[in-house]
C-alpha cells in the first residue's frame, strides 16, 4: 500500500478533471509539515504518495516534512510536471519515484484544456530532469480526438528522448466531467478505433 498525501488545489484548470472536487477548490485539513512528519513515523506503507489535485504548490510544505521525517518510506512525487527549474533543483535528491501525468502533445490543447501557457517545453525539459533524478514512471491519459496531436506525440517523446525501458502507462479510463461538455471533441468516451490506434 502506499500512503497517499492528497493536496486540495491544482495549477492546472483541467476542464475534463475527475478530481475537479479537491483540485478546484481548497477543502480538507490543515497540517503542519512537523505533525505530518510524526504521524508518518508510525505508518507501515511501501512509499509516501504526494499528489493531489497537485503537489507543486506545497513543494515548501512537503520538503519540511521530509526533513523531519526520519522513517525511511521511500518518496513518489505524484504530478503533471508543469513547474518551474528551480522547484525541479529543489526536488533534487529527495524523491525517489517521479510519477508523472503527460497529458498533451502540443501547447494549444494545453492551453485550450486545461488553461496552462508553454506547456511543452517546460513539462519536456522537468521529465528529462526527473529522468536524471530517480526512477521515472509515465502517465498518459488518452483523451478522445487526441491522439495524433497528443498521445503519438508524447509516446514519441518518451521513446525517444527519455528512453524505450522507460515505464510508460496509457490510460483508457477517460469519461466525460466537470466542463468536458463544453468540448465537443472530449464530451465522450474514447472509442475502441481511438484505443487501437493508441
Amino acid at each position: 500500500p502506499s500512503y497517499t498525501v492528497f493536496f486540495s488545489g491544482c495549477n492546472f484548470h483541467c476542464q475534463f478533471c475527475q478530481n475537479y472536487d479537491i483540485s478546484q477548490r481548497i477543502t480538507g485539513i490543515q497540517a503542519s509539515p512537523q505533525g505530518l512528519a510524526q504521524r508518518l513515523e508510525g505508518i507501515s506503507a511501501r512509499n509516501i504518495n504526494w499528489v493531489g489535485g497537485e503537489p507543486t504548490p506545497n513543494l515548501n510544505f512537503i520538503l519540511e516534512t521530509l526533513n523531519n521525517y526520519k522513517g525511511g518510506m521511500p518518496s513518489v512525487w505524484n504530478s503533471n510536471m508543469y513547474m518551474s527549474g528551480e522547484a525541479m533543483r529543489l526536488l533534487h535528491g529527495t524523491q525517489d519515484i517521479f510519477l508523472t501525468d503527460f497529458k498533451y502533445g502540443n501547447d494549444e490543447c494545453a492551453l485550450r484544456l486545461s488553461k496552462v501557457k508553454g506547456y511543452t517545453e517546460i513539462v519536456k525539459r522537468n521529465h528529462r530532469l526527473a529522468n536524471s533524478q530517480a526512477e521515472l514512471i509515465v502517465r498518459h491519459l488518452v483523451l478522445p480526438g487526441h491522439i495524433e496531436c497528443c498521445t503519438a506525440v508524447v509516446a514519441r517523446f518518451v521513446a525517444e528522448e527519455l528512453g524505450r525501458n522507460t515505464r510508460f502507462n496509457l490510460m483508457f479510463q477517460y469519461r466525460p466531467v466537470y466542463k468536458a461538455y463544453r468540448y465537443s471533441e472530449i464530451n465522450r468516451c474514447v472509442s475502441s478505433e481511438e484505443a487501437y490506434m493508441a
